[in-house]
């Protein structure tokens, strides 16, 4: 298995969760300067760790002329696989629109300059689609065809820009949450050659543990119930996702 997105210097004994039974990879989010030199960290202690650089859009308020080159200078580190996360994020409103839109374009930017795929991160407030919508319209005019719809929350619009444009979509512990038919319809209906599996650890548990603190492993909880949804052995998604994650973020089998 691979987990396709954590962030593993969060996690409880994150050296210990990294070498959990079953997991062959995993990809660390560095989502700030700071959280990116952590993963980039780990990724020197753990052969199986990779990471991502970039600005999460709740840290759009960092964006400036220094942080763009600190992460154009680690961006470029070895065992960086992937760009962001980035995206819209209109539930905390942790940060102006204007930031968000200029921080998700210039990483877009970065990901077509260095051939990277990008993380899309994407979150509204009840009842609302703005940030969805808003998302989608920058990735149509933006183009890029390599990235990841992260931790899918099931809107139809996003998700039809991002296979259009050739992205994979990725699938977090909330797929195995009762309430959440609208994502396991979603997860049915994207082509097998697309789908990816992710914790986001230490957030978003999956059922059994919905509540607790998530750890890597859990990854198999998700899968269990994509692979139910599918109508596919476990054995046999296990398979098609990691050829998908090594695809996607070109991770060798060495």
């Amino acid at each position: 298995m691979i987990d396709t997105h954590c962030h593993l210097y969060s996690v409880e004994n994150p050296l210990e969760a990294a070498r959990a039974p079953g997991l062959n990879a995993l990809v660390v989010i560095g989502h700030t300067p700071d959280y990116a030199r952590d993963a980039l960290k780990l990724s020197r202690e753990l052969e199986q760790v990779f990471v991502t650089v970039g600005l999460h859009p709740c840290d759009a308020n960092l964006f400036s002329t220094e942080t763009k080159t600190d992460l154009e200078e680690l961006m470029l580190q070895p065992k960086v696989v992937g760009i962001g996360e980035s995206g819209i994020d209109y539930y905390w409103d942790a940060a102006p629109k204007n930031l968000q839109l200029e921080s998700l374009n210039w990483q877009l930017e970065c990901a077509r300059k260095l051939d990277k795929p990008i993380v899309i991160h994407t979150r509204d407030k009840d009842n609302s689609r703005q940030a969805f919508a808003d998302c989608a319209v920058e990735l149509k005019n933006a183009g890029w065809n390599k990235g990841i719809l992260h931790c899918f929350a099931g809107d139809n619009g996003l998700l039809e820009t991002g296979l259009e444009l050739g992205f994979h979509v990725s699938f977090a512990g909330n797929l195995t949450y009762k309430n959440a038919q609208v994502i396991r319809d979603a997860a049915a209906i994207v082509p097998l050659e697309r789908l990816l599996v992710e914790t986001d650890a230490p957030y978003l548990a999956p059922m059994p543990y919905r509540g607790k603190r998530n750890t890597p492993a859990y990854v198999r909880f998700t899968l269990e119930k994509l692979a139910e949804i599918r109508g596919l052995s476990f054995e046999e998604l296990e398979r098609v996702t990691e050829s998908n994650s090594r695809l996607v973020y070109q991770i060798s089998q060495d």
